[in-house]
């Protein structure tokens, strides 16, 4: 691996740097704002992009380039990184294509998935193959570490500036701008007259005309026709099937596929955080670039009201990351919240960090009640970097639009839970939707985005299906597909509740199929008798059947649920079966499932 070069022959470059991320969450594209606060500390010419928002042309151009990735799914791209991910790997592209850039990669993984960190690796490898030099190891950052991801990040970026500043060395008369300093905000948040005439709602702008695509960039707004609640009153979990109606949008989704859901803060929220804060909720701001290289939210060209902007945009129920407290700590007049909240942006201070804020996951509203004196002194200007974008909820679609063309329905279970501190938490999402009546008058944004399960085309290939709870969504979608196509290849799907009567979501409809029905279901309960029964005993008790169909028919196995235990607890009954109803010797079982796994004939879909 290449290091730094002489500092002496980079003089010709500007002292430019880019920070390119690829972020399906939000958390890469949360680090790449970091590393850019950063490089502007160090008087660096800095863009912070996403990958596809990227023009790819100018990469050339490039003398350094930090690269931040996540790995989604079954070892993919985030979205916002496909189109350059399709580019980069092209065949024909010349192997001396990025001759003269000077690279690093930091990824963002969970080792808990079988392809951890898997983009970032095959990234750094492709970027070697068409020329670049690489300047620093790459980072893998593992969210299963006690201190999370900046346990990695923290020490990769203390050696990342070291390099950086051997290509960039600092003027005689700078230094780099110290943390006590505060940096000019994201943007230009100015209060402006109130007699300014303000939209009812700009989020309810339908931002998309007829014809053009809907996508996270250009979002369809919807209205929910139908809340259904799917489990009974006294249930420990409320689970919803919702409705939206996508008539006039020519969206088109397939099993699979998520319908992507921008969520709102609800009214009892924001009159917490207004009254918090001590903002009037009427107050009108327009807001305008202040960094070059980054752009202001779609539909915030206009005026708006702080309570427009609470309510559709920026998010105040998350946990905050470090940047937060480290803006409070410019803005408390106390200097025992002074000493506390730079303690919290210190690398020693991490560990304080984690078991105040991140394992009781205290929110943005619960530390500016334990901050009083910086929540009385927060300024108006800071507010996006204060408060980020809401992030978009990804759902499993599981409905057919061959059953009915303008629907989407999603089974959505309401988060509502205790911390470890026994803190009441709501889902901001979930909770939001949940409150809206059947037919309501409330809009949303949303648009369709691929899933990691990809079903076979072929309606001959048989499918067996484990979806234990809300899992089963993909897999009624991939159901209904099929019985409206009449397809001959056998449908299995192995279905795990609490009690018949609690929570079994799709009984009468099911039970209607009838006993000819192609479609076989296969369901427990796993309270309903002294012995817990769970979706990977009824797999074993059907092992010959499930035999028969991978080894004869070459049947796909796909897994959706909660990632605690059963995934694994099926792929180990999964691999009894081999070497029960295949003769095979446990070796051999493992390196048939690799096989299986390899050809996409089984794949896993969970969420924790």
């Amino acid at each position: 691996m290449a290091t730094s070069s002489d500092a002496s022959s980079q003089a010709t470059f500007q002292k430019k740097i880019s920070i390119l991320y690829g972020s399906q969450t939000g958390t890469a594209e949360d680090v790449a704002e970091r590393i850019g606060r950063e490089s502007r500390r160090r008087h660096l010419e800095t863009t912070v992009s996403s990958l596809d928002d990227y023009p790819i042309a100018n990469l050339i151009q490039e003398n350094v380039v930090v690269f931040v990735a996540s790995t989604t799914g079954q070892g993919d791209p985030p979205d916002n990184m496909k189109k350059f991910w399709r580019f980069i790997l092209r065949k024909d592209l010349p192997g001396s294509s990025l001759n003269g850039i000077n690279f690093a990669v930091l990824g963002l993984g969970d080792s808990s998935y079988l392809k951890f960190n898997f983009i970032a690796k095959k990234l750094c490898k492709r970027l070697l193959q068409l020329g670049g030099n690489q300047i620093l190891n790459s980072g893998l950052a593992d969210e299963q570490h006690p201190l999370g991801l900046d346990a990695t990040i923290d020490p990769w970026l203390v050696s990342l500036w070291d390099i950086v500043l051997s290509f960039y060395p600092l003027e005689p008369n700078q230094k780099i701008i110290p943390q006590k300093q505060l940096l000019a905000a994201k943007f230009k948040v100015e209060v402006v007259d109130e007699n300014i005439i303000v939209a009812d709602n700009i989020n309810d702008v339908k931002l998309n005309s007829k014809g053009d695509a809907v996508n996270e960039h250009n979002p369809w707004t919807c209205h929910i026709n139908s809340n259904v609640k799917k489990t009974v009153e006294n249930h420990f979990q409320d689970v919803r099937l919702l409705s939206f109606d996508l008539t006039g949008s020519d969206l088109k989704y397939v099993p699979g596929d998520v319908l992507m859901i921008k969520p709102k803060n609800r009214k009892e929220v924001l009159e917490e955080f207004f009254t918090l804060v001590k903002w009037n909720p009427q107050t009108k701001v327009k807001i305008s670039q202040n960094w070059p290289d980054t752009p202001i939210l779609r539909g915030l060209t206009s005026v708006i009201t702080l309570h427009d902007l609470f309510k559709n945009y920026l998010s105040i129920q998350g946990v905050p990351k470090r940047y937060f407290f480290e803006l409070l700590s410019h803005f408390t007049n106390s200097e025992l919240e002074e000493e506390r909240l730079l303690e919290f942006c210190s690398a020693e201070g991490q560990e304080d960090l984690y078991e105040y804020c991140y394992k009781p996951k205290r929110n943005y509203l619960e530390v500016l009640q334990d901050f009083p004196h910086a929540c009385s002194n927060l300024k108006l200007e800071y507010v996006f970097d204060l408060f980020p974008p809401m992030k978009p909820r990804a759902f499993s679609i599981a409905s057919s639009q061959k059953v009915d063309s303008n629907v989407a329905q999603i089974l959505m279970a309401v988060v509502n839970y205790k911390t470890s501190m026994f803190l009441p938490r709501q889902g901001l999402c979930s909770t939001w939707l949940a409150s809206l009546p059947k037919a309501s008058e409330e809009s949303m944004q949303c648009w369709i985005n691929k899933g990691t399960i990809v079903f076979p085309k072929d309606n001959t290939v048989p499918v067996i299906m484990v979806g234990p709870g809300t899992g089963v969504a993909p897999f009624r979608s991939f159901m209904q597909e099929r019985l409206q196509s009449n397809a001959k290849g056998e449908t299995v799907l192995f279905f795990g509740c609490r009690n018949k009567t609690g929570d079994d979501f799709f009984r009468d409809e099911w039970n209607a199929l009838g006993e000819d029905s192609p479609v076989k279901i296969f369901t427990c309960y796993s309270r309903d008798q002294p012995q817990k029964i769970y979706v990977q005993h009824l797999l074993k008790q059907q092992g010959e059947f499930i035999w028969n169909l991978i080894s004869q028919k070459n049947a796909y196995f796909f897994i959706a649920g909660n990632s605690k235990d059963m995934p694994n607890d099926v792929i180990n009954g999964l691999k009894e079966i081999f070497q029960s109803a295949g003769s095979m010797k446990e070796e051999e079982s493992e390196q048939f499932f690799k096989e299986m796994e390899m050809k996409s004939r089984f794949q896993c879909e969970t969420w924790s």
